[in-house]
This record gives C-alpha cells, sequence and structure tokens, in this order.
C-alpha cells in the first residue's frame, strides 16, 4: 500500500536525523570509518538490500529480492553543509532530502554524511522508504549500527552468509501473480468477514458505551494545509524535556502520548489563531500505532494501525483540552481492540495494487483535496527511543529527530521520538501549505510551558516556587 500510494508529489519515506559528536571516537571519525561500519554491520539490517520487483501490469503486489546489483557506495553519500551550519541551515538541507523520492529500481534507502555543522558536530541522515519499515522497525534497524560505548570490544563482521537473489522473469511474476489472484476471492471473504464481525462489535460497543466515538474519517475540517500537496518539503525541529512532559502526564493523570498530542493541539491553535483561519470544529489527527508482536521484532517490515483522534482545538483552556485529548485517545483505543490489529492490513492485501495506484494519481493530478474535505488533518507519531547514550563508529549521537512522510490532502506530519531524556520533534510539511512551519517549535515550547505553568511545576518538572506563579 505505501509503495503504490507514492505519486510524484506524495513521497512515501520516513527520516532519522542523528546529530553525531566526532570528538568521543578514539581512532577519529569520518566519512569513511561511517562507511565502513555501515558496510560490517550491513547483515544487522536484512531490508537495506533487499530492492521490490513489480509484477507485469501491477497485476499483484511487488516482491522483495535480495538485490543482485547491490551498490553499498550509491546508498551511502556525503554532503557538506556552509561552515558553521546552524539548524535552519540544517532544516533547509533536510526539506532538500525528504522533498525528493527514493529510486525505486534500488533498494528504497539512502544515508548522508552531512559535515559543516556548528560546533563540530555531523549528522547522519537515513532515509528510508514506508514499505520497508514502520517506526518502531526503524528504531530496531537502526539499532544494529550503534553501540552502548564509544569504543566497543569487537566490531561485529562475522555470520554474513548473504546472497543474492535471481530476478524473477516476466513469467515467473505473472506465475505468482496468477496465484495471488486465484486466491484473492478467498482472501477478501475472509477480510470481509472479519471487517463484518468488527463493525458489529463496535456497534454494539457504541450503542451501550454512552461515550462520542473517535471522528469518522473524511469529516475533518478544512484548513490551509490541507490542500493537494508539492513535492517540495519544509522541516523544522524542536525538543523538549521528556522529564517535563512526564510531570504533565503524572499530574494530570494520562500518557506521555497524550501530552504529545495535547503540545501538537495548542501550537497547531496558535498557528492558526495566528492566521485568522482556525476553525469552529476540532482538527482531527491520523495517530499511527504498531501492532507489532514479540515475536516479530527485528523482522523489518510494517506492522501499523492507526486511530483517529480530536485534537480538541476549539477549546481555549489548554488543561481542558488535555482531558479532552486523553478520553478521546482511550476512547479510540478500545474501539482499536475492538476491531482488532488484522482487519487494517489484511484488507491492504488482497487490493489490488493497479488500482491502488491509479486512484492515487488520480487525487494528486486533480488536486481533489482542494475541493473537499481532507480524511483528518495532521498526522502525529509518537516513537519511543533508548533512554541511555549510543555510539556510531565511536561518535556519540546527541541528538535524534525523526521525520514522518506528509501526504495528500493532509501537508504536515508532527513527529516525536525520545532519547537520553529529551523528546525530538521533526516537522515535515508541504513548502506551500506550511509556510509557517518554522514557527512551530516555540509554539510547542509555549504549550509545553502553560502545561507547567497550570500544574504549579516549572520547565524541570519540579515544583515551581509560589511567588514565580503570576
Amino acid at each position: 500500500m505505501f509503495f503504490y500510494l507514492e505519486t510524484p508529489t506524495n513521497h512515501m519515506h520516513v527520516t532519522g536525523v542523528f546529530l553525531l559528536d566526532p570528538e568521543t571516537a578514539p581512532g577519529g571519525f569520518s566519512f569513511a570509518t561511517m562507511r565502513a561500519m555501515v558496510a560490517a554491520r550491513l547483515h544487522r539490517a536484512p531490508p537495506l538490500r533487499r530492492r521490490l520487483v513489480e509484477a507485469p501490469l501491477a497485476l499483484a503486489s511487488p516482491i522483495w529480492i535480495e538485490d543482485p546489483d547491490f551498490d553499498l557506495d550509491y546508498h551511502v553519500r556525503r554532503a557538506c553543509l556552509p561552515s558553521p551550519g546552524g539548524r535552519s541551515d540544517l532544516e533547509h538541507y533536510l526539506g532538500e532530502i525528504v522533498g525528493s523520492p527514493l529510486d525505486r529500481r534500488r533498494p528504497l534507502w539512502e544515508m548522508y554524511l552531512v559535515e559543516g555543522l556548528e560546533g563540530g558536530l555531523q549528522a547522519m541522515v537515513v532515509k528510508v522508504h514506508h514499505a520497508a519499515i514502520d517506526g518502531v522497525s526503524g528504531v530496531e534497524l537502526a539499532a544494529g549500527w550503534f553501540d552502548v560505548e564509544a569504543d566497543p570490544s569487537a566490531t561485529d563482521v562475522t555470520g554474513d552468509d548473504w546472497r543474492p537473489d535471481h530476478v524473477p522473469s516476466d513469467i515467473d511474476l505473472l506465475v505468482g501473480a496468477w496465484a495471488q489472484l486465484a486466491s484473492s476471492p478467498a482472501r477478501a471473504a475472509r477480510t470481509a468477514r472479519r471487517w463484518a464481525e468488527a463493525a458489529l462489535r463496535v456497534s454494539t460497543y457504541n450503542r451501550n458505551s454512552g461515550t462520542p466515538p473517535p471522528p469518522a474519517p473524511f469529516r475533518a475540517p478544512r484548513t490551509s494545509f490541507n490542500l493537494a500537496i508539492t513535492p517540495h518539503r519544509r522541516v523544522s525541529l524542536a525538543t523538549a524535556a521528556l522529564e517535563d512532559l512526564k510531570a504533565v502526564k503524572n499530574h494530570f493523570g494520562c500518557t506521555v502520548n497524550d501530552v504529545v498530542l495535547a503540545l501538537c493541539a495548542g501550537a497547531l491553535r496558535r498557528y492558526l489563531i495566528g492566521r485568522d483561519e482556525l476553525p469552529d470544529e476540532p482538527l482531527v489527527a491520523f495517530v499511527p500505532m504498531s501492532v507489532r508482536a514479540e515475536e516479530e521484532r527485528f523482522a523489518g517490515g510494517n506492522r501499523l494501525s492507526a486511530m483517529l483522534s480530536s485534537l480538541a482545538t476549539d477549546i481555549a483552556d489548554p488543561v481542558a483540552r488535555l482531558h479532552v485529548i486523553a478520553a478521546g485517545m482511550s476512547e479510540a483505543k478500545r474501539q482499536d481492540f475492538l476491531i482488532g490489529p488484522d482487519v487494517l492490513t489484511g484488507w491492504t492485501e488482497f487490493t489490488f495494487p493497479a488500482l491502488v495506484g491509479g486512484a492515487a494519481r488520480l487525487v494528486s493530478s486533480t488536486r481533489l483535496f482542494d475541493h473537499v474535505r481532507p480524511p483528518f488533518n495532521v498526522t502525529i507519531s509518537n516513537i519511543p527511543g533508548p533512554q541511555f547514550p549510543l555510539f556510531l563508529a565511536g561518535a556519540r549521537v546527541t541528538t535524534t529527530y525523526p521525520l514522518g512522510p506528509v501526504v495528500e490532502g493532509a501537508g504536515l506530519n508532527m513527529t516525536a521520538m525520545s532519547y537520553c531524556g529529551t523528546v525530538y520533534f521533526g516537522l515535515n510539511g508541504c513548502r506551500s501549505s506550511v509556510p509557517g512551519i518554522a514557527d512551530l517549535p516555540g509554539m510547542i515550547t509555549s504549550s509545553l510551558d502553560e502545561l507547567l505553568a497550570v500544574a504549579g511545576l516549572d520547565t524541570s518538572g519540579l515544583p515551581a516556587q509560589r511567588d514565580s506563579v503570576k
């Protein structure tokens, strides 16, 4: 689905930005050492040597093969900003990276070492197609490159028994497509039955629960960032102390994910008020969630479900807004449990790729979302990361920003990831739809300060002095 939803304007890749301190590397750090490390540990990241092969006429889903033409030097690249490159310079460069598509004829990833950052820092930027990984598997994949100390006792260069595959012929692919098509009616029937059973469970629950259900798709209000998107992107980066988010969570009795949603909601409310376009109806967030079982860890691929959540942007009181978001997320989780993790993924497995791709291109070429309500307003994702330092070829990872994709009709993605006591927000927006994206980091900070102040806490997550509260 992620592969065929991609269009010339809709890039379906995810990006990780890792700022590195080369001073910690015992033997020095350079592009050559990074490339050598990637080469030595490539077997820890199996998806990176696989490419997709499409069936003729897109009659069936594409298949992964171990690429016989794999070329590491194509994927691992070097870049340099005019020194000293500040945050805005890095954000501009990242906008160019995430705004360009991956080559579908090769394994769907690229890695850049960006030099010239201020303070002597460097950045590793990794871009991988969403068809190959989701947020959780992306973290697991990256873990194969990192160490927990600057000078590990040994570099893992053993155990790589990788062998390239034979590229299947069109005849082989057509035979496979025929087998897939032959089984489609049975799979469709099973999926339809699961959909019907899930719909009955949810309908029965909604009649008896007495609580409002989550927002429905295509009922979100229209805003300036809910139009047809262009291929070009703007990126902005923000940070917040995880301790502060936990303090808000503990004080108001919700989850860290609820607080992340509330900070994004507060920032979006400020953004839209500043443009005099805050809608009367609350914005709706698309919230991806992992349904990966324990036995599926480190398997790569995509195991995602999702839910829609109200951001309560029609409510001025930040605490009331947080409570509405928390209650809505609790209800969405209950309904997602009733639906089950395999209903959505089961539907994608028998959908004809040609129809999906054709529909995606039609939506893009006709600029449909310039005229209709969007399915949701914004994508907001929260990925748990490690709370201990990581090292890449000896260089300490000081910062890590995630960047998720934007989609037609919803030109803004706000993804958060925690690392070493800090929550890092990567904001990715369509260049024409979200021209003021650089204002959002400050608005996220203001939203957090607002909740801390109401809770009587300072910005360290500790009780505030009485005389400091106005």
